[in-house]
């Protein structure tokens, strides 16, 4: 007999999207999660402004399998250490996607799919308003 440790269909386990659970997704965006936009002064623009959109998904550093995993679904964006200096000792990771073609293509259609369940679905909608998407 054969010990077999693998199936025919491991190779397609090996994309990340099919082993993480969009709604496991959600939900840490529900909890960790935002859409933000800023606007700022920036004598380069034309209108003299520029503005900046934003999903981010904040998580202490013990939890940077689960970020990997979450940039790794989306394909897009990138993780950034921010470290602290005060009272905590673990410092912070911050999931960032800010390309408008990562956020119209990849981000809003995933929870256009999978709709967030709390009151974050509300900044999601303005933010997609102001995105113009």
């Amino acid at each position: 007999m054969v010990n077999k440790t693998h199936s025919d269909n491991d190779t397609s386990r090996d994309n990340q999207q099919e082993r993480l659970d969009p709604w496991w997704i959600v939900g840490f965006v529900d909890g960790e999660g935002c859409f933000s936009v800023s606007t700022f002064k920036n004598s380069t623009c034309t209108s003299g402004y520029q503005t900046l959109f934003e999903f981010v998904v904040t998580q202490g550093k013990k939890s940077e399998r689960a970020m990997e995993a979450i940039k790794s679904y989306f394909g897009c964006g990138a993780i950034y250490i921010n470290r602290r200096h005060d009272n905590h000792h673990e410092n912070l990771l911050r999931y960032c996607v800010r390309r408008q073609d990562d956020l119209k293509n990849k981000i809003i259609p995933f929870f256009r799919k999978y709709p967030l369940q709390s009151a974050k679905r509300e900044q999601f909608e303005t933010f997609c308003k102001r995105l113009k998407v």
